[in-house]
């Protein structure tokens, strides 16, 4: 089941002027990443009288940035609201072609660099994985809007024809053409094989099979055998009512379609005029909103998720710094140790299957054994499932050697609190006298 969580934590205002602004933190997903948002969002200043116990998804924020994995989705996202200088509304950009995160079990570092020249880095593990520029086509939508846009009410003539080819008006069908001849047509010049049996079927039952003995005429219907080819039909031409076979018609031209000539009223696919749009303006550099505040907002599926040790700086020899003297030494112990665990279970994984055949082969003959036989069908179907999946061979072994000893365990005890049931014997058709007993090992 999905969940949400979130807690805020208010900053000095942070701006973004004439220096960097880098943004980063740690990320371990003990439980990997399946689906799941794992990104930080940096809050604008909100309004007077916000209370932090309030944040939620509807918080306004500058920049969005980290990863979010979930069905297609999967990257390392970075977004942003910017104010549009002639509407006062904010727009939502986000950019294109992210990264991809790394959604192991071990801690990793996400850096955001932004410059004041308007480009942006993205690193993973201090490695660079993205560059944009915040004024180009980088973001969807772009921020900076086209000077021009269609004329909304400039309409197509009537007279506008956009169709680049045409049939031909004055082709006419011909008169010998026929659309209702058939494409095959029986071979007139055929002639029956000598030696063809009409009234043999090609197909016969099979007299040797059985009806099998689990089979219910209640629940699977009256049984059938099966049928087999007719071996008489082996040494013969063919059996059953003889056709003769069809051929191509040398008269089949199909339907008839004028042929496609160039069009001479073609004046080409219409677009509406282009007029100023009124909603244009230049920026130097974008005008992000001030950091205020850090969010941790999370809607996962899956627990786990550890952030720690969020820096914003102004100089990214600062967050290197951080990387290289604190993560980095964090980051190789447990990467060795997940591989030392991989490599253990991988391990054991092709000890089982080493092993697995002799044990397949072992529970076979276990199942054979007479105190097993009222088990004996189910565990022929656990050990079926156990020669696809090694890991669960063992089990299977260790749940037949528990029934095992309980059927011992009872055979033997119960033996010496009372004599064996003797149940009043039924006679049968023949006259005799039979015995049974249900006494056996459940």
């Amino acid at each position: 089941m999905a969940r949400k969580y979130g807690i805020v934590v208010e900053t000095p205002k942070v701006h973004f002027n004439n220096d960097p602004v880098v943004l980063q933190y740690d990320l371990k997903t003990q439980n990997g990443l399946e689906c799941g948002g794992a990104y930080l969002k940096f809050l604008m200043p909100q309004k007077v009288g916000w209370d932090p116990k309030h944040f939620d998804n509807e918080s306004p924020y500058s920049i969005m940035f980290g990863p979010d994995k979930c069905g297609a989705t999967n990257k390392v996202q970075f977004s942003f609201r910017h104010k549009h200088p002639k509407t006062d509304e904010y727009v939502e950009h986000h950019l294109k072609y992210p990264p991809v995160p790394t959604t192991d079990k071990v801690t990793h570092i996400y850096t955001a660099i932004i410059y004041p020249n308007s480009t942006l880095r993205i690193l993973i593990d201090g490695e660079e994985k993205k560059t944009a520029h915040f004024l180009s086509e980088d973001f969807d939508p772009p921020v900076l809007p086209r000077k021009t846009i269609p004329d909304p009410d400039d309409k197509i003539p009537e007279d506008w024809d956009e169709r680049a080819k045409i049939p031909d008006p004055e082709a006419k069908k011909p008169d010998d053409w026929d659309e209702d001849a058939l494409m095959e047509i029986e071979d007139l010049a055929a002639e029956k094989a000598e030696g063809w049996l009409d009234d043999e079927p090609v197909e016969i039952d099979d007299l040797e099979a059985m009806k099998p003995d689990d089979w219910d005429d209640e629940e699977d219907g009256a049984w059938k055998a099966p049928k087999i080819s007719n071996p008489k039909c082996e040494v013969v031409p063919g059996c059953g009512k003889w056709k003769r076979p069809l051929k191509r018609n040398p008269n089949y031209k199909g339907k008839w379609y004028p042929p496609i000539i160039d069009n001479p009223n073609y004046k080409g696919i219409w677009k509406p005029r282009q007029i100023p749009n009124p909603y244009y303006f230049e920026l130097d550099r974008p005008n992000l909103e001030a950091i205020a505040a850090i969010g941790i907002e999370i809607w996962t599926v899956q627990d786990g998720m550890l952030f720690d040790n969020i820096l914003i700086a102004d100089d990214d020899s600062d967050a290197k710094e951080y990387r290289d003297k604190y993560w980095k030494p964090k980051f190789e112990v447990e990467n060795d140790k997940q591989k030392t665990e991989e490599e253990a279970g991988a391990h054991i994984l092709g000890f089982l299957a080493g092993i697995k055949g002799k044990i397949i082969h072992s529970l076979f003959k276990f199942a054979d054994v007479p105190l097993m036989s009222p088990y004996k069908k189910i565990f022929s179907d656990l050990i079926q499932e156990g020669e696809k999946a090694p890991n669960l061979t063992i089990g299977i072994l260790v749940s037949m050697l528990a029934v095992l000893v309980t059927c011992i365990y009872k055979l033997i005890f119960e033996r010496k609190k009372a004599p064996p049931l003797q149940v009043p014997g039924k006679i049968n058709k023949q006259g005799s006298r039979s015995f049974s007993s249900d006494k056996r090992c459940t």
